[in-house]
């Protein structure tokens, strides 16, 4: 099975698109955005939130290629947005975890 991050490499999604998710992700602050996009509650870890947005993000995209009438970019680009953000943080926790170890 691919890890996370390798798995989100692989996505193809419109320039633009992940040119605003990564300009908006530099404003994101987990407690207040993410709870809005996965419901209230203990946040889950990264890695966690990052599976869960990248599920969303899926049905987003079904939409949108299919031109479904129900599609919303501005959600689409919320989910964008908190999976940049989100990868980004399990990308740190894992580089600082071999950095504490020795």
């Amino acid at each position: 099975m691919q890890d996370i991050l390798t798995m989100l490499n692989a996505l193809h999604r419109p320039r633009l698109m992940m040119r605003a998710a990564r300009i908006g992700a530099q404003e994101y602050r987990r407690a207040a955005h993410l709870p809005r996009l996965l419901g209230y509650g203990v946040l889950p870890r990264p890695g966690g939130a990052l599976i869960r947005l990248m599920e969303m993000e899926a049905t987003l995209e079904d939409q949108r290629v299919g031109s479904d009438a129900s599609y919303s970019l501005i959600r689409h680009l919320d989910v964008l947005i908190a999976m940049v953000a989100e990868a980004r943080a399990l990308k740190a926790t894992q580089t600082a975890k071999p950095a504490a170890a020795t």
